[in-house]
């Protein structure tokens, strides 16, 4: 007997109470789904609640590696490493949910990997300040980052800093990352005769570092999102099998961050001498997240011939103003992160798969004993993958034009070399210009190129020699 007949030989009564449950629920879902079409158009970018939630997931199984890497990069300049991991999760989840919100753009945001490097190794340990002093450098490039953001240079500078930088940049970045990586991972170690020499390759730091490298780019190469987070996971599970790692349980209340909240020197880190930090903290968040943003857009042709796209003027807000809160609460420059287009592969379209990720990032910081299981080398694989990543870019250089290439070089190679982000973006200014007014192609500089090179110029002749 079919449904229908069941339900008309039911009292007058209870068809009525069922019909109405039908309705209730019916409204429910009809004021659910019109609340989020409301503040995020799912209609209009064709998705649906469903999709953005799976999307947001995505962005989050590719991008939660962050929360285990920063606490370990930070605590080499001296950082509460467990503060970190509670920070780098809070100003993930208010960097996404406010780029959801705000830009209504699927678009996630995390410390920048890079720039912790550059902060950690770079100011605190290779100039010997405190990392309250570096992290008031952080924001006081991040305040300028908002300036430029507000004011519209930011966009201007963008198009007038040629391509051969832009792209040598996050290239040099990339290098100095991988080397950080090798390090951690005791591949590559110190020596006095030839600065750097191999390590022991059949250590267990070399062996798991090695193995945590593969298993990214073997699942990466098939199309697996978490490849970083199964390798953290694999390579941490195998050193506490093998009694390298101490296994303080899974779940636990979020640790104190007040030993890094507000504990930035502000006024400290004002100095003629680190002048140069902050403008390089500015102009590298300038070129990475800007350029994250307009590939993510451009995944899902939502940008112009000139790579703009829209409320655009709002996502750049939205993570510049996220860096200086990050700032203050202890952590790195925050940027858009290039993973979100795993997010949009999987049909994101709007701020809802933000919001998603950024509710995840709340989630794991009830997952503290998790993070401090890992060992240093089983992020090693990461840095190294991510290093890669970075430099993919150099692929669009013109290699048969010197003068844009030897600038690009100069400044890629610089990084990893000198150790010193400042350095590479300094010496690829200088050569830029150095090489079109010796090629009697002068005209090619840009006014903006000229003065950065100028005054890179007068940093070492005045600052860095005294």
């Amino acid at each position: 007997m079919s449904t229908s007949n069941n339900i008309q030989q039911l009292p007058t009564k209870e068809v009525e109470q069922l019909n109405s449950s039908e309705v209730n629920t019916a409204k429910a879902q009809n004021i659910k789904t019109g609340f989020f079409e409301r503040i995020f158009k799912l209609s209009a970018h064709d998705t649906t609640i469903s999709t953005e939630i799976i999307a947001g997931i995505t962005t989050f199984m590719t991008m939660v590696y962050i929360v285990f890497v920063n606490p370990q990069i930070l605590a080499a300049a001296g950082m509460d490493a467990s503060a970190v991991f509670v920070v780098t999760c809070l100003i993930s989840a208010v960097g996404c949910i406010a780029m959801g919100l705000i830009a209504n753009l699927p678009i996630a945001l995390a410390p920048a990997m890079g720039l912790n490097a550059f902060f950690a190794f770079s100011v605190v340990v290779g100039m010997g300040i405190s990392w309250q002093t570096g992290m008031g450098t952080i924001f006081w490039g991040a305040v300028c980052f908002t300036l430029m953001s507000l004011f519209g240079i930011r966009a201007w500078i963008l198009g007038n800093i040629p391509s051969c930088l832009r792209i040598g940049i996050p290239s040099g970045i990339g290098l100095l990352i991988a080397l950080v990586g090798f390090s951690n991972a005791g591949i590559v170690v110190a020596s006095p005769a030839t600065l750097i020499t191999v390590g022991d390759l059949s250590s267990l730091q070399c062996v798991l570092g090695a193995l945590g490298f593969f298993i990214i780019v073997i699942l990466s190469s098939r199309g697996i999102h978490a490849s970083v987070l199964i390798s953290i996971t694999v390579v941490t599970a195998i050193a506490a099998l093998m009694g390298d790692v101490e296994y303080t349980g899974i779940v636990s209340a979020p640790p104190n961050i007040s030993n890094t909240f507000g504990q930035l020197d502000i006024l400290g880190s004002l100095d003629i001498a680190l002048m140069g930090i902050i403008f390089s903290f500015a102009l590298v968040s300038l070129f990475d997240s800007s350029g994250t943003m307009i590939g993510v857009t451009e995944n899902f042709g939502i940008t112009d011939d000139k790579g703009r796209f829209p409320r655009m003027k709002q996502a750049l807000m939205t993570d510049s103003a996220t860096s200086v809160l990050g700032a203050y609460m202890g952590t790195s420059t925050v940027t858009a992160y290039i993973e979100s287009s795993a997010g949009v592969a999987t049909g994101g379209r709007t701020g809802l798969t933000a919001v998603v990720t950024g509710l995840l990032f709340i989630v794991v910081i009830f997952f503290s004993p998790l993070a401090a299981m890992v060992p240093g080398y089983a992020v090693a694989g990461a840095l190294v993958y991510v290093g890669i990543l970075m430099s993919s870019g150099l692929a669009k250089i013109q290699w048969d034009d010197i003068t844009e290439s030897a600038p690009a070089f100069i400044t890629c190679v610089m990084m990893p070399f000198t150790f010193s982000i400042t350095e590479g973006i300094a010496t690829g200014f200088i050569t830029y210009c150095v090489m079109k007014l010796g090629s009697n192609r002068w005209r090619e500089i840009h006014p903006t190129v000229a003065i950065v090179a100028v005054l890179f110029i007068f940093k070492f002749a005045f600052v860095d020699g005294h």
